[in-house]
This record gives C-alpha cells, structure tokens and sequence, in this order.
C-alpha cells in the first residue's frame, strides 16, 4: 500500500477500510499524525487510530470522491467528499457525510502519507 502520488492516497485509504484493516490504514499516517474528530477536538497516535477503528466498527463502507490535490514540493492538501452509506450489522442505518480537507506529507523514502486527517473538513464552528 505504499503511496507515491497523493491524489492516490484517498482511493487507497478507501480499499483499506473496506477491508476493514486498521494496520494498512495506519500505515497511510506518519506516526504522529493528527485526526480532527470536530473542529477544535485534535487526536494522534492511539487516539487518532481509535478513532479510526470507531468508524471500521460500523460495518458500512465508505466512498471517497476527491475534488482536488494542490502539491507545493513535499506537502499536499487534498480536499475530497466522503459518504459512509449502509447498514450495521445490527441492522441500524448509517449515514455520514461530508468534505474532508487533509493534508500529506512526501517522506523521505519518496512515499506520501497523511499528517493531518480533517474529515469534518469545511465544517463551520469550533476553535
């Protein structure tokens, strides 16, 4: 799952948690990385990949439609729509969507990955 084009970092993020592999996931992330859960509220580390496992937990897979990719050098911002559409395994619908706004970062074994994950993306309110 290596990376070496961030406008291709979405559709493997997409493969990953439709199998439902947190590992491969984490691997899209610098270790340190950041996950805006909502405006003003920032994890990393365990708390950014337990909140990822949170969205893997319900069952239902997620579509990512990106709109753009502007790269400057060695970073990337990558805005893209998502939809989580289907029904948990108990039966309970799902619905979440929205226009995330993350930012990559090409390491120095040339391959791109997330440092900032912000699903709520254009989301107005907060900090």
């Amino acid at each position: 799952m290596a990376v070496s084009d961030p406008a291709q970092l979405p559709a493997t993020f997409v493969d990953a948690f439709n199998a439902k592999d947190l590992a491969a996931i984490d691997r899209l992330f610098e270790p340190e990385a950041v996950r805006v859960l909502t405006p003003g509220t920032v994890v990393t580390g365990d708390g950014r990949r337990q909140a990822t496992s949170s969205f893997l937990a319900l069952g239902v897979p997620i579509e990512i439609t990106v709109r753009h990719t502007y790269v400057y050098d060695d970073t990337a911002l990558i805005i893209g729509d998502f939809v989580i559409d289907g029904t948990k395994p108990d039966g309970e619908r799902v619905h979440i969507e929205g226009t995330a706004t993350d930012v990559a970062r090409r390491g120095s074994d040339g391959l791109w990955r997330y440092i900032i994950d912000n699903p709520p993306g254009v989301e107005v309110g907060g900090a």
